[in-house]
């Protein structure tokens, strides 16, 4: 690992996602009444790890469904914004860590495409990506997920922090 990756990493308090890309392969199941999205478990059990042992956990994402929400909060993540619009999501992260008192380089946002290239770029946040991101999202990033979104992404950002910090599999 790269020394400048594990300086950063060594920093991280904070994880903020997108969803769909990230936490699902962004594949939505549209109903009559629903979109549904399909989550990842391995990727759900890090999060609540990561939780488990004090890292502040939050979403920003311009999906609208309830049952994102439902997921996520049954994970341990209570800083859920939805309904997000592409020129929204840089502000609501500047409120976001103004009002937690929190400094952009302790901060991991993972995004995959293009509502989430202004934040990751304007921002000194740990940037990173699942495998499958968009091009210009990879070119932005810190680090590229070998795994792609949906897949096991969020699972690998945070093992690769707790794991740079000695914290992974110490709650047992």
């Amino acid at each position: 690992m790269d020394i400048k990756l594990k300086s950063k990493l060594s920093k991280i308090t904070t994880f903020i996602f997108d969803v769909d890309g990230v936490f699902t392969d962004a594949t939505l199941l549209v109903g009559e009444d629903d979109v549904q999205r399909i989550f990842n478990v391995r990727d759900g059990y890090a999060v609540q790890i990561a939780v488990k042992s004090g890292y502040r956990m939050a979403v920003i994402s311009g999906g609208k469904q309830k049952s994102i929400a439902t997921r996520l909060s049954g994970l341990g993540i209570h800083d859920i914004f939805l309904s997000v619009g592409t020129d929204q999501k840089l502000p609501v992260f500047q409120k976001y860590i103004s009002e937690r008192e929190l400094e952009e380089e302790e901060v991991l946002f993972i995004g995959d495409d293009i509502p989430d290239y202004l934040l990751m770029k304007s921002t000194k946040v740990l940037a990173c990506c699942p495998a499958d991101a968009t091009e210009e999202v990879k070119s932005i990033s810190d680090y590229i997920s070998p795994v792609s979104g949906g897949n096991g992404a969020v699972r690998d950002v945070i093992e690769l922090v707790m794991k740079a910090q000695g914290k992974w599999m110490k709650i047992f």
